[in-house]
Order: structure tokens, then sequence, then C-alpha cells
């Protein structure tokens, strides 16, 4: 990676960011494709420690959790997101910095979630996986959305490159896909325990291809996309997944290395 790219994708999520407002935002978090992961993965947190969002954005994640009573803080490096973040609600626990130099103890935080962001580094995600794994406690759950190469995402890639567009990644902002079986392999590199890889959104991986399946609001879905999402959800659950939700244990006997 390059220190140029990984700025100038930085530089595109605070541009992201300025864009969208936590009312928004929030707004998403009522949709049906997101309780596909929120109406799953908190069983798996503890209510006892702390649990981290890195590229917690606006913070709306944070915001639904904390109703939930979990104990969450996040840290971003787009610091115009936290500013509004802040703004909205001063009572969330905010911090700026870089998944990949985390600025917490080892083994003392017993969550780390992730949701769209460690494909974004051109190097990886193993660096921030073995940053992740080094803050939580043996046993900690790690928990991430990392978006898939689905038919919609091949067809576009396809379409672009006859087209001579360049490929998804472009000159100012760096994003990749992973497979489950890339992706499970990764994160068990990293010193951790599959327990649940998880094919969500597909209403989504729709709303890409635009009408008839793309409503007006922000990321809204229409009626369609969600109808035909949920049958394929169910008959072709992997080739039109949208994001993999993977959750795993930090292994008990790696301890705070």
């Amino acid at each position: 990676m390059t220190d140029d790219l990984y700025e100038r994708t930085r530089q595109s999520w605070e541009d992201i960011w300025s864009q969208a407002s936590v009312e928004a935002e929030l707004e998403v978090m009522t949709q049906k494709r997101t309780w596909e992961t929120l109406g799953v993965y908190p069983q798996y947190l503890s209510r006892e420690g702390i649990i981290l969002e890195a590229g917690c954005g606006l913070g709306t994640v944070i915001m639904k959790l904390r109703e939930m009573g979990l104990r969450v803080i996040g840290l971003d490096y787009a610091e115009r997101a936290l500013r509004a973040a802040r703004a909205y609600d001063p009572t969330l626990s905010l911090q700026a910095g870089d998944v990949h130099a985390l600025p917490y103890r080892s083994a003392s935080l017993h969550g780390y979630l992730s949701f769209g962001v460690l494909e974004h580094f051109e190097h990886g995600m193993g660096p921030a996986l073995r940053e992740a794994n080094r803050v939580l406690v043996p046993g900690g759950t790690l928990v991430l959305t990392i978006p898939y190469p689905n038919v919609v995402h091949r067809l576009v890639h396809w379409k672009r490159r006859l087209l001579r567009q360049g490929t998804l990644a472009d000159q100012d902002f760096y994003e990749s896909t992973y497979t489950r079986q890339q992706l499970i392999a990764e994160v068990e590199r990293a010193g951790f325990e599959v327990l649940l890889a998880r094919p969500t959104s597909h209403s989504f991986t729709l709303w890409g291809l635009g009408w008839p399946f793309k409503a007006q609001g922000y990321y809204r879905t229409t009626w369609l996309a969600e109808a035909l999402g949920a049958v394929l959800r169910r008959i072709a659950p992997w080739p039109f997944n949208f994001t993999t939700l993977i959750i795993a244990r930090k292994a008990r006997d790696v301890g705070g290395k």
C-alpha cells in the first residue's frame, strides 16, 4: 500500500460523510436489511466489557447498541464524521485513530466491530485483524461485514473493463471484495475461530442495478428489491450475497499477543 492511496481513501471518506447525516444513517438502521445483521451479532457480544466499533463513521451503530444495553466506544480516521456524531450526541465515546494502530492496551476490549471497513486497504485486512486480535481479551468477539464478489459486482466490473473505465478500486478510493473462503482464511490466520459466516443484504445487491430496485431516499430499496431479495436469499444465497457477516472468537490460547 502506498501512503498516498491510503490518504486519498481517507479523504474520500471525509467527503462521503460530509454528504451524509446522522438522521439519515439512523433511518437506515430501521430498514429490514440492517436487521439481517443487527438481529444476529449482539447475542455474541459481552455485556460486561467494552466493545469497540472500529470505523464507526457517524456513530449510529453505537447509538443502537447502547439502547440494547451494551458498552460501545467508537474510533474512526474520518474526523469530520466524529465531529458530526458528537454534535448529535455529546455522550458518545469517540476517538480519532487508525485501525492499524489502536490506542488501546492489549487484551483490554471484549468486542471488536467492523462494518464495511477492512476492504478499503490495499495491503489487505491482515494487519488490521492482527491489531484487533491484540486488543481483544482471550475469547473476545470479532464481528465483520465485508463485501462479497456477487454476480452484480462482477457484471459491473466486467462492464467497466469492457468500457476501459478502470477497476472498482479507482485512483481516489480503494475497495476490494472477499469470497467466503478468502475471508474465513484471513480471519483464522489472524488468530480467530470463526463461529458464523452468513450472506446478507441480498436486496441491496439488487439496489446496485438501479431502477426498479432503487427507491427514492438515502440508500432505500423498493418493495420489488425486498421481495426478490428474500427469494434469492433462499435459492441463491451466496451468488447474490452483498456482504458477508463474520462472527469469530479470539483463540483463548493466544493470550494478549
